[in-house]
């Protein structure tokens, strides 16, 4: 490894023998204060957003009574939000679930953990040996990216049950884009992302880390770090339906029609050769099919669709090819849409014709910590290798559409899921159609949940196998290093010992995994059996291959070398040596190990991220790939669909600072302020439709209806109304006390599991038409409508002509 020079790498102490990672634990926990109510701090990776922010906890009895940012975090420099500071409240939360539970006629009731995983593993087996394995559907949720046991073995877990019954919350999020970069890439996890730091023009389309904190973008103090990009005289542009935190702080917010931005996007690409502004960078292929395919969307043909002039696109493509480096970014507005894939490619299409992909300043592919350099070549990517039972639904990335659950769990016949485990999901409310699946789980056989809570998926499962809190838990980022606008390594031990007879996450989900491969009772003799059989996998290949710094050596060997207490560590030492920054088992004695990483409590910063085309790219032509048949043939979908008519109202959901999907309603530090369920309408609609600020609105799609309360801001464009994401509180069986004291509503009521996206499997969120009325008994409007449209009008025709 390069010596970065960089403060944080930590140094080794003479006397030490960096075997064991036990060793060197006492150097994350120091005294703060001395005499009675002594008290501790110890640093930890916040898990609870993609910011991945380091956290310094203060430990006072057990328990953490105080989280703020890590200063001498060399990522998040002290930054923190909301959620971080909140660290303790959710460690300490009644609510939590501290011991499995069973369910009985009467309820759920406490039990051991050997009771426990006997019950698993008898509902399970009955399942498989009556049905097969095909009866037994998977879900995993998205804290699953945001965990070391998740990152291990959450995957290991759904090959063992040996289904094609997969599900997870991709498919309701980012799938598009893990589409797009496999079909361009070669590789679905091979993501650019804005080079944050030294961009001169950022485009931004569907985002909002302000208060998000990014999504497929890892960046502490994305608000600071879009300021920055201001203070050096750098340009923010953003694209979204609403004036979100984000669009206030850019120098130009153009408000789109929801789900227009594939059409936006070609016709910038359109704007770039009509008036040959392309400057593409090496290795690309397909070019000029591209230039054909984007023909018939030029910016006049798009304006009327988008909300948006020509002439304000066309002066928006200019920019961009002027900058002397430029980045464009979109996530989940522009991906659960129903060209959300389309969309998703257009924004590196965009980034590629401008010279801007895989340069500083540009959209840049991050190397993390535990990956190993590429050969530059590959197989490709491909989907619908199989499909949906009931639906014919095809697979993406090894899953199927979370939206087809349902169905498959309540269609008899063949194949049909009798059996579901869920890990750190809940999708009953976070799926289109929950209420749905929320009766359709009702019916299973059996159902077993990893998850701290009895939420509203939860609540129906025989077993619940309740993991510790984040501050009892280790953690290095598995998911995240891949996404980072800037090169470092990180690793968390547990801040605090495991309660009595408490087993870490690793420990239940390697255990549940060798369940369903069914190899219970060697699980049961080893708790590290499958790290083992992983372990010595990887080592097999690696001693094989005549890349490898440790080709030829004795797997056995390098195998007892490694530094760890438990199986999950010794994983994490064995990706870090053998990654492109490792020791190579001494091949590079300054290299990484996890040893090093644990001496350096605030981690240790690898550097900017460099350029890596071609050596990122796994497709067979070793070039990026513009133009993959499948994109092209979609865009006759999009060409199709621009002749349709669009009126009425649609919805679109938003993010709360305070919130992340469904995960956090339950602690009182974070639902105060603005984090509310209420149903955003613009002055204008609010008007016309004499709804009421404060009042009560009924809001209905083809799918259901919903009561929300009406905040009326011109934060929404016209034609638009908004909704959060991931309420809806209210059913009984939970144990969410907060939570049910405001439940909000569930948007999922109003989406279509019947809409998506067909390249990708996604989910429609945004966009949905919706009819709007004051709900009946609800206060009419007081504010004249000629006085609300004329407020309105300049302020929406001045933020489209930019």
């Amino acid at each position: 490894m390069r010596d970065t020079g960089i403060a944080g790498a930590g140094d080794k102490r003479p006397g030490v023998v960096y075997r064991s990672a036990k060793t060197l634990r006492e150097r994350w926990r120091e005294p703060a204060a001395m005499g009675v109510g002594m008290t501790e701090k110890a640093y930890r990776v916040c898990p609870l957003c993609e910011a991945t922010c380091g956290l310094e906890l203060t430990l006072d009895t057990g328990r953490i009574t105080a989280a703020r940012g890590d200063r001498a975090d060399v990522f998040s420099r002290g930054f923190v939000c909301p959620k971080g500071a909140a660290l303790g409240q959710l460690d300490n939360d009644p609510d939590r679930i501290r011991r499995p539970l069973l369910r009985t006629a009467t309820g759920h009731r406490e039990v051991g953990w050997e009771e426990a995983f006997a019950a698993v593993e008898a509902g399970l087996t009955s399942v498989i040996d009556r049905h097969g394995r095909q009866a037994v559907a998977t879900y995993l949720g998205n804290p699953n990216v945001h965990t070391l046991a998740g990152g291990l073995y959450a995957g290991a877990l759904a090959k063992a049950v040996g289904s094609t019954q997969v599900y997870s919350a991709s498919t309701v999020d980012q799938m598009p884009k893990h589409v797009s970069s496999g079909l361009l890439f070669g590789d679905p996890l091979a993501i650019p992302v804005p080079d944050l730091d030294r961009t001169d023009y950022l485009l931004m389309l569907g985002a909002n880390p302000v208060e998000s904190n990014g999504s497929l973008c890892t960046a502490a103090d994305f608000p600071g770090k879009l300021k920055a990009l201001r203070r050096r005289g750098g340009r923010l542009v953003v694209v979204d339906p609403r004036r979100t935190r984000t669009a206030a702080l850019a120098d130009r917010h153009l408000p789109i029609r929801p789900g227009a931005d594939a059409y936006l996007l070609a016709a910038l690409v359109h704007t770039l050769f009509a008036e040959e502004l392309t400057a593409p960078g090496p290795h690309l292929t397909g070019a000029e099919d591209v230039r054909r395919l984007v023909e018939p969307f030029p910016p006049e043909a798009v304006a009327d669709a988008c909300g948006i002039p020509a002439e304000s696109i066309k002066d928006l493509a200019r920019e961009l090819a002027a900058a002397p480096t430029a980045a464009v970014y979109a996530r989940i507005g522009t991906s659960t849409v129903e060209f959300g894939t389309l969309a998703s490619w257009l924004v590196d299409v965009l980034n590629a014709l401008t010279g801007n992909l895989d340069r500083p300043g540009g959209a840049m592919f991050p190397l993390a910590a535990r990956r190993r350099r590429g050969t530059g070549r590959g197989r490709g990517f491909t989907t619908g290798r199989w499909h949906s039972r009931v639906r014919g639904l095809p697979e993406i990335k090894g899953e199927l559409p979370a939206v087809t659950l349902a169905e498959e769990i309540t269609t008899p016949g063949e194949g049909q899921v009798r059996a579901l485990i869920t890990v750190a999901g809940n999708p009953v409310l976070s799926t289109p159609g929950g209420h749905r699946l929320d009766e359709a789980l009702t019916g299973l056989d059996f159902m077993v949940s990893v998850d701290p809570y009895l939420n509203e998926t939860t609540r129906h499962a025989h077993v619940v196998l309740p993991p510790p809190p984040p501050g009892r838990s280790p953690h290095f980022d598995l998911a995240f290093g891949d996404l980072a606008i800037r090169n470092t390594a990180r690793w968390s031990p547990a801040p605090l010992p495991p309660e009595d007879g408490e087993p870490d996450e690793c420990r239940i989900l390697s255990r549940l995994t060798m369940i369903a491969a069914g190899h219970g009772a060697a699980a049961a003799a080893n708790p590290y059996a499958l790290d083992d059989t992983v372990i010595a996998g990887v080592l097999a290949k690696a001693v094989a291959d005549p890349s490898s710094p440790v080709h030829g050596r004795d797997p056995a060997e390098l195998a007892a070398a490694l530094h760890g207490d438990s199986g999950s560590e010794r994983q994490v030492d064995l990706m870090l040596r053998l990654g492109a920054y490792g020791d190579g088992f001494g091949a590079d004695p300054d290299g990484l190990t996890l040893a090093r990483l644990i001496a350096a409590p605030h981690g240790i910063d690898l550097g900017p991220l460099e350029p890596r085309l071609p050596e990122v790219l796994r497709t067979p032509s070793g070039t990026v790939e513009l133009c993959p048949a499948p994109l092209a043939a979609d865009l006759d979908r999009l060409r199709a669909a621009l002749a349709e008519r669009r009126d009425g109202l649609v919805l679109v959901g938003r993010r709360h600072l305070r919130s992340n999907n469904s995960w956090l309603h339950n602690l009182p530090a974070l639902t105060r302020g603005s984090n509310r369920c209420t149903l955003h309408v613009h002055p204008a609609d609010a008007a016309a439709l004499g709804l009421a600020d404060g009042g009560s609105a009924l809001v209905s799609s083809r799918t259901g209806e919903l009561t929300a309360p009406v905040e009326i801001t011109e934060d929404v464009m016209p034609g638009v109304v908004s909704l959060p994401h991931g309420w809806g509180h209210d059913r009984p069986g939970t144990r969410l006390r907060t939570a049910a004291d405001d439940p909000g509503v569930n948007v999922n009521r109003l989406t279509d599991p019947d809409a998506l996206d067909p390249l990708s499997g996604t989910a429609v969120l945004n966009g949905v038409p919706v009819r709007v009325r004051p709900a009946p008994g609800s206060a009419p409007a007081t504010v004249p409508v000629s006085a609300v449209e004329a407020a309105a009008e300049p302020a929406l025709t001045s933020a489209q002509a930019g």
